[in-house]
């Protein structure tokens, strides 16, 4: 029986306190480095039962429960993650780090710079994936916890998941990448920028100045406007908006919107500003853009070569973000180099965000392949409609 996890707490851990701050891709120390966190489930006696999940662009350390019995709404992940679930809180100790660079309790730009007193703003360093994962192994390390069963995540939580691998190549037993790539492409890089040009050219932007101020709400509701659009697929919106008018049985020959898609892109736009830093946007897209596994190694299957956990590769037949060719590309890399990997393509009309939605197709996948983690033995890949779990 599925349950929710309950009502959660969201834990700090800091760090790196001068002079050892930590010193980032670019050069530039940071410190000290505050985390938020969750946890669910219990750590076992020998420590062996973690599963650390990363999180998407928008996404926070809140995967699962509530923060108090009114919470209007649970984790962003409370379909997989729970007593039951895919992500089984009676079997494993599962842990969501809210990224640095974030705006939900982990340090970036809108947290107070102790130097000066005041936010960081646009003096916050430019941080990248592979310093992300470095602070969560701080964590992870503090938790006591020499390896974990599995690092999970989609989109930008994906590329998190290769990192750890490639980073940390023996401390893992499973990696769960899911509708990722091993690159940032140029399209993708595109619609960031597109998306950081509607804030920075927000006149409330300020420079990045606006802490106490009025934010540039505009600006990143349009970032969001746009971002949304890329995660859905054009089958999505046909069936759930088509061309319906929002108010009207006529078109009113006006500029404002009228049809129920325009309303509903809208509506995205604003709730996000309600929740999420401008700052943090930029950054955080500007870390998905720098991102490249195979930096430093020459080549994708050199980056794999050292890896010592499975894999377990997961895309979406309709996601145009990140097409399962970028997940093919990881998958042949890996096989290139003679690592355990099965891959899964997954039919789905939800676009990029299905891995948020078509959780009762991959539930009982990544739950099969969790309770099989540290088995011996090469991993085979089926597809899908012919795999032993369906």
């Amino acid at each position: 029986m599925e349950e929710s996890v309950g009502i959660v707490k969201t834990q700090s851990f800091t760090f790196a306190e001068p002079p050892n701050e930590m010193i980032l891709e670019s050069g530039k120390r940071l410190g000290p480095i505050t985390l938020a966190y969750e946890t669910y489930g219990e750590l076992n006696r020998n420590k062996d039962n973690a599963i650390l999940i990363f999180h998407a662009l928008s996404g926070d350390a809140h995967v699962a429960g509530k923060h108090h019995k009114d919470d209007p709404k649970p984790g962003w992940w409370d379909n997989m993650v729970g007593p039951g679930k895919a992500f089984d809180t009676n079997r494993y100790f599962v842990i969501c780090i809210n990224v640095i660079g974030g705006c939900k309790g982990s340090i970036g730009p809108s947290s107070i710079n102790p130097k000066t007193k005041k936010p960081y703003g646009l003096t916050f360093p430019i941080v990248t994936i592979k310093d992300m994962v470095r602070a969560q192994k701080e964590l992870i390390d503090h938790l006591g916890i020499d390896q974990l069963l599995a690092v999970a995540g989609g989109s930008m939580g994906g590329m998190q998941v290769l990192q750890w691998a490639v980073t940390y190549p023996d401390k893992t037993a499973l990696c769960i990448p899911i509708a990722t790539a091993a690159r940032q492409s140029p399209q993708n890089i595109a619609f960031h920028e597109v998306g950081r040009r509607a804030i920075t050219s927000d006149p409330n932007w300020r420079g990045g100045n606006y802490y106490g101020k009025t934010p540039p709400t505009n600006g990143l509701a349009i970032a969001r406007m746009i971002g949304h659009i890329t995660y859905l697929s054009s089958e999505t919106l046909r069936l759930k908006f088509g061309r319906r008018l929002q108010e009207s049985e006529r078109l009113s020959f006006s500029l404002k919107p009228e049809f129920q898609v325009e309303s509903y892109i809208h509506h995205k736009g604003e709730t996000f500003t309600k929740r999420f830093d401008a700052n943090s946007y930029l950054y955080i897209s500007k870390a998905i853009d720098y991102f490249d596994v195979s930096n430093g190694y020459g080549s994708l299957e050199e980056a794999f070569r050292n890896v010592k956990s499975k894999f377990l590769v997961i895309s979406f037949t309709s996601d145009w973000l990140y097409p399962p060719k970028d997940s093919e590309e990881i998958v042949t890399a890996l096989r290139a180099v003679n690592k355990e990997v099965t891959y899964y393509e997954i039919p789905s009309t939800y676009g990029h965000d299905a891995f948020l939605v078509e959780t009762e197709k991959i539930a009982p996948i990544i739950s099969y392949h969790l309770s099989h983690a540290r088995d011996r033995g090469r991993m085979v890949s089926y597809p899908v409609e012919n795999h032993p779990l369906s």
